[in-house]
């Protein structure tokens, strides 16, 4: 019996894009569940200042995310379920207009659309960029003050504060969700955790296609009517998230590269904390030796993209005993450890 005193199996604590989803799929699959906020009652702040892109070609290298032929069409299916369910817009299907900064990515993009590499979402490469098919924007902020207000409608939702090690006393499974916070946490201490921060400029700019997101080196989004996002930033081992004026410099900079001289002016700046792990897979599943205690974390950059597919392996899990794709299991990583230690 939860604290509450509603009956629970699982509580999640988290409420950023992995915790939502997570919430979403146990709703749907009738698992009887609990949402916390996390860490000091707080949603998770990178999920909430996030741009949200899901683009199937990424990095200097040209290649294709990581799981993307598998990993997008579960994206699209949970999103645009969660916009009929809620009434509320979340999934805009977006082109990426990737421009090359170099003679060096001009070569790769030739190379590998020759190739095939690419496909389906590259065709052809072109003298000064590509066009990238098949990305999308999930509007992260309305996702999760939707999910907020279903679930706290429902008596699902919580926002005091939360310790994981505590709450395994009232629940069959308690699944650790927060982010940063989880990450800091002590109990997760044979997880090789890796930080980064991402700071994102907030700008006033008419005109922009509404379906473009443009590319080179960083990105330029379209958010709304008049209003775009520029970033993200990437400063490792920074695990503090505070607005700094060299990266403002350093996206104002490239948000007039990227606008061609268009007008624009600065009405916000954010910052949030990324987590990954070395290998650049996200980790599931349970830990090493408290078996009521989950994990689902380091989503990194691609949160948006990630989140229904480790969410979907979670119920699978749950539903049906099925292991954990091992190249996210949280299991990877214990062998490592005791070497280490």
């Amino acid at each position: 019996m939860n604290p509450s005193g509603a009956a629970a199996e699982v509580l999640i604590v988290g409420q950023g894009v992995a915790g939502t989803l997570l919430a979403w799929e146990c709703e749907r699959a009738g698992i009887p569940f609990m949402l916390a906020a996390g860490a000091e009652g707080a949603p998770a702040m990178v999920s909430r200042v996030a741009a949200g892109i899901i683009n199937p070609v990424t990095g200097r290298r040209l290649v294709k995310s990581w799981r993307i032929d598998t990993a997008l069409p579960v994206a699209r299916a949970a999103y645009t379920a969660l916009e009929a369910a809620w009434g509320v817009k979340v999934w805009r299907e977006m082109r990426v207009r990737r421009i090359f900064q170099d003679e060096r990515e001009r070569r790769i993009g030739a190379e590998k659309t020759a190739r095939g590499e690419l496909a389906p979402y590259v065709v052809a490469a072109e003298s000064d960029g590509l066009w990238i098919e098949a990305a999308a924007r999930v509007d992260l902020p309305v996702l999760l003050a939707a999910a907020q207000e279903h679930w706290t409608r429902t008596g699902r939702w919580r926002s005091d504060t939360v310790n994981i090690l505590t709450e395994a006393k009232h629940y069959d499974l308690v699944v650790d969700c927060r982010g940063l916070a989880g990450a800091l946490d002590p109990v997760w201490s044979t997880v090789p955790w890796e930080f980064s921060k991402g700071e994102t400029l907030e700008l006033a700019v008419a005109n922009l296609p509404a379906d473009v997101i443009r590319n080179s080196g960083h990105w330029l989004l379209p958010v709304a009517q008049g209003a775009a996002w520029c970033g993200a930033t990437h400063t490792p081992g920074v695990v503090e998230a505070t607005p700094t004026k060299d990266a403002r410099t350093t996206l104002e900079g490239s948000a007039a590269q990227l606008l061609e001289g268009q007008r624009y002016v600065v009405t916000g700046h954010t910052a949030g904390v990324r987590v990954n792990l070395p290998d650049r897979h996200p980790v599931a599943g349970r830990h090493p030796t408290v078996a009521c205690l989950g994990l689902l974390n380091g989503l990194g950059a691609k949160g948006a993209l990630l989140a229904p597919i480790l969410a979907r392996q979670w119920i699978n899990h749950l539903t049906e005993g099925v292991p954990f794709d091992p190249a996210v299991d949280v299991a990877r990583f214990v062998t490592t450890h005791r070497e280490s230690a």
